[in-house]
């Protein structure tokens, strides 16, 4: 028995890109007993839920005030007398008050606030840590991160098409030196393109935005700053990319380096990437609704690389489940905003794991100084974790919290081991 939710506060803060967000706060026995702030997304998949704008003249269409005033009113008022540790029940019944199919009256923005701040709360009244309040198993260690150190698509203004190109350090025996190992990697970069004339802006996540001649010139400055970091490419770090596809799919064809291609000659681009360079894993290769050529190219080349869908999935059960039938790919991103509470993200964590997935618990390009994830990637076991460049203090949050959780739990993952 956990105490009573007495009152919930939500309030307008701002996010790593300068727009507005949810924020709440969930009092249990009159105390301030958790905090959570929403982050928000740039590629969004239009099957996610509905992330609730107010669209008018204020903060140029971005403001949040409708969801800031759901939670003040509706939610609060249905949460108001509730044991905060019953996270099922309350999630649960603030879908009910909701009342969609994809929490578009109340805004998902709204009910993950206010998810998050209770368990956040429960935690807090049980006084545990978030990673051992959620963890249902003893086995617990830490992610391996996926460190977005170049970045293009909607996440820069350049010319890459590529979203993400990350360094994953899976060959060391504790977070804080994989960790070390990507930050060393990460400046390495900066020194390698500076020195090619080619540093210029950052993108939203922290990593470098370089104009390249092709996308795969990208897949090249990683493997110079690894080797100049003085690190094995392959057996101490390799490669992650967030390919985003959907951002230039046009419905039928894949425009990327200039050329416009069917899925299957996509395919064959990546496939001379895996060649080539020690890639481990690859988010989003296709469109959200290309199931055909998802399911061709999981078949093909899963024995050698996590293929990973993100807006594939939106992590949504639903579609979850239509992948694992067909077969579309080995790994799932794993997004709170996604899907919009946490008990269906917890669920949907659950569903990846009996179906052998990689799991990736991930931020957004719109990110606060909430660590949440850090919590959610320890406490379920998830073995990875995607949080932006060694840079910026709403992606180091999260780093810096994994650090101070390896303390009590030192081990690190062997995943790509």
């Amino acid at each position: 028995m956990g105490g009573v939710i007495t009152d919930l506060k939500a309030r307008t803060i701002i996010d790593s890109r300068g727009n507005p967000t949810v924020e709440v706060d969930c009092f249990v026995d009159e105390i301030l007993m958790g905090r959570a702030a929403v982050p928000s997304g740039a590629s969004t998949g239009s099957h996610e839920a509905v992330e609730l704008r107010d669209g008018t003249k204020d903060w140029m269409g971005k403001g949040v005030t409708e969801a800031v005033n759901n939670v003040n009113n509706e939610i609060k008022d249905l949460l108001i007398g509730l044991d905060v540790s019953n996270q099922e029940e309350i999630d649960a019944s603030m879908l009910t008050l909701d009342g969609t199919s994809n929490k578009g009256r109340l805004g998902a923005n709204a009910i993950l606030g206010s998810s998050m701040s209770v368990i956040r709360a429960a935690a807090n009244q049980s006084k545990k840590p978030l990673w051992s309040y959620i963890s249902t198993t003893n086995e617990r260690n830490l992610p391996v991160p996926l460190m977005n150190i170049l970045n293009g698509g909607a996440h820069a203004a350049s010319n890459v098409d590529v979203q993400e190109f990350m360094v994953v350090p899976h060959g060391f025996d504790s977070f804080s030196d994989a960790l070390q190992a990507g930050t060393e990697i990460y400046h390495s970069l900066k020194s390698v393109l500076k020195d090619e004339g080619l540093l210029g802006g950052d993108g939203d996540e922290g990593g470098f935005a370089p104009n390249l001649p092709c996308n795969e010139d990208g897949l090249r400055y990683l493997m110079g700053a690894i080797e100049k970091a003085g690190y094995s490419p392959g057996s101490e770090i390799s490669i992650a990319l967030d390919v985003a596809a959907q951002e230039f799919f046009d419905g039928e064809k894949y425009h990327i380096d200039n050329r416009v291609i069917d899925g299957k000659e996509l395919a064959a681009l990546y496939s001379s990437w895996l060649d080539n360079y020690p890639i481990v894993s690859m988010e989003d290769p296709f469109g959200e609704d290309d199931w055909q050529s998802w399911q061709d190219f999981t078949k093909l080349e899963s024995h050698r690389v996590q293929v990973v869908g993100d807006d594939l999935y939106v992590t949504n059960p639903s579609r979850l489940q239509r992948g694992i039938d067909e077969g579309a790919s080995n790994a799932i991103l794993i997004k709170l905003n996604q899907i919009g509470t946490v008990t269906e993200t917890l669920q949907v964590i659950e569903m990846a794991r009996k179906a052998n997935f990689g799991i990736i618990i991930s931020h957004r390009s719109g990110e606060t100084s909430d660590d949440i994830i850090a919590d959610i990637s320890v406490g379920t076991n998830a073995g990875q974790i995607k949080t932006g460049a060694p840079a910026r203090s709403d992606r180091a949050a999260k780093y810096n919290q994994l650090l101070r959780i390896s303390e009590e739990c030192p081990n690190y993952s062997k995943l790509f081991q």
